[in-house]
């Protein structure tokens, strides 16, 4: 608890927000089950900034990386080079953060929070002049970041499907630079679960098209169907939510000082 305030953390489920988590949780759950189809794990911080290196340390080395990385772009805003070192360097200072929380038994917090929101927009400003040449790689490690956000959301049930969607879209540039049955069953799932169904079936096709062997074609559609399904219930209960809101904001144009009883 914070000196004049309730502080709140990004993991608060009370409210609206338990259906937010129901959807994260559902997220995860696909995301495990897809393992077959992830192929980038957690950034080791200590093979990229020293075994000897705490978390704490690691968040530290990498924030003032980005400052120096940014000082340069001031100066060189065109180079492709330090724009990708740029994103780069902010994903690693988030994961830095979120193991440092986790390490403390804490979910991931602010700076976590922070240091992933400068990672999609680093990444936004670079795909604006990269076009259709952005790097596959880079946009695989944003995907991820739009995923951690989803899992995290501060603005409701809603910000949570928008950073769903972000993560697809990304992860698009990812599976059409890098085409296979894992990248697009990964878009896939993004999609079908921010539920984008038409998409997310046409991209499922292609997955499977791409599989390169018939136990790996039916686990592909076995996931595909999953996301499908928890597409419908996230959306079900997105407009549940919407319906409750509606009614929330009818009842205070009805009564405009109810509130302020407590009761």
């Amino acid at each position: 608890m914070a000196a004049g305030g309730e502080r709140r953390m990004l993991f608060d489920i009370r409210g609206k927000r338990k259906h937010v988590v129901r959807v994260v949780y559902a997220i995860l759950a696909l995301l495990m089950g897809a393992s077959l189809f992830l192929v980038v794990g957690p950034v080791n911080i200590g093979a990229l900034v020293g075994n000897s290196t705490t978390s704490t340390d690691a968040t530290k080395i990498y924030d003032e990386r980005a400052e120096r990385l940014e000082h340069e772009l001031r100066k060189n805003p065109a180079d492709e080079a330090l724009q990708l070192a740029l994103i780069r360097t902010r994903f690693g200072a988030a994961r830095a953060a979120a193991e440092r929380d986790s390490a403390e038994g804490n979910p991931p917090g602010v700076q976590a929070q922070e240091e992933l929101e400068a990672t999609t927009e680093a990444w936004d400003r670079y795909e604006k002049q990269a076009g259709k040449k952005a790097s596959p790689s880079t946009a695989q490690l944003v995907a991820q970041a739009w995923i951690f956000l989803a899992e995290n959301p501060t603005g409701g049930f809603e910000e949570a499907f928008e950073s769903i969607r972000e993560a697809a879209r990304v992860q698009r540039v990812f599976a059409e630079g890098r085409p296979s049955a894992s990248s697009f069953a990964t878009l896939a799932l993004y999609q079908l679960v921010g539920g984008q169904f038409a998409a997310g079936a046409k991209t499922g096709k292609k997955a499977e098209r791409l599989a390169t062997s018939k136990s790996q074609r039916k686990e592909v559609a076995k996931s595909v169907e999953s996301a499908r399904k928890q597409g419908k219930e996230n959306l079900k209960n997105k407009k549940a939510i919407e319906k409750a809101e509606k009614g929330q904001a009818k009842e205070q144009l009805e009564n405009p000082l109810g509130g302020l009883s407590g009761g």
